[in-house]
């Protein structure tokens, strides 16, 4: 029996147009997959005895998991609102920007704030829910403001600081939108080495 648990924060419904459009093509794709898998479920039912047929109770399981998707989508779609224009201000960080981290070695690392339905590790996208993402959103450009992440709570102190403008977009190594903008971040030097390892693992939480 499993425990109840309290429902979470709601996420907010912003998504790139790209994200948008993806989460429609996988809609599609889970209809289309809904319709083999049902056919391939009706198969194994005609086989005999259903508790003992394992491509039976597999493709029971598999049709569950695609419906609850299917809903999700659904009810998802209609409440997203697509952010495809920059906001007046881009001298300060926004939604769909990619924002390079950079500690005093010179190790890079860049990440793009995107909504909580498109998130891609490999890609390095990350939740606007998520804490740094919160933290960079609206910080000026040029200015030494520092950023009040969960990081104390790592032992590692909150000293990185926005200490550049917006670099030419078009010199962005991955472009997805007319709206992307690369932000330069620099740590202090008092900041430990080991900060962008640790921001990797605190940028994927909501």
């Amino acid at each position: 029996m499993s425990r109840w648990k309290p429902p979470g924060p709601k996420s907010s419904p912003y998504i790139t147009p790209e994200g948008y459009q993806a989460l429609e093509s996988e809609l599609r794709e889970l209809w289309s997959k809904r319709q083999e898998v049902t056919l391939a479920l009706s198969a194994a039912a005609a086989e005999g005895d259903r508790s003992e047929n394992a491509e039976y109770i597999y493709r029971k399981k598999e049709l569950r998991g695609i419906d609850r998707r299917i809903h999700y989508l659904q009810k998802r779609l209609p409440d997203l609102n697509i952010v495809s224009l920059p906001p007046d201000d881009q001298d300060r960080i926004f939604f769909g920007a990619w924002v390079t981290l950079e500690n005093e070695v010179g190790e890079e690392v860049t990440y793009r704030i995107v909504g909580s339905d498109e998130l891609y590790p490999k890609k390095h996208y990350i939740s606007l829910d998520s804490p740094l993402a919160r933290a960079l959103l609206k910080k000026l450009l040029m200015m030494k403001s520092p950023l009040k992440t969960s990081l104390k709570k790592l032992g590692i102190p909150s000293l990185i600081f926005i200490t550049a403008r917006t670099e030419n977009r078009n010199a962005c190594p991955i472009r997805q939108t007319p709206i992307t903008s690369v932000f330069r971040i620099h740590s202090s030097s008092q900041t430990s080495n080991s900060v962008i390892s640790v921001l990797n693992k605190e940028l994927l939480l909501q």
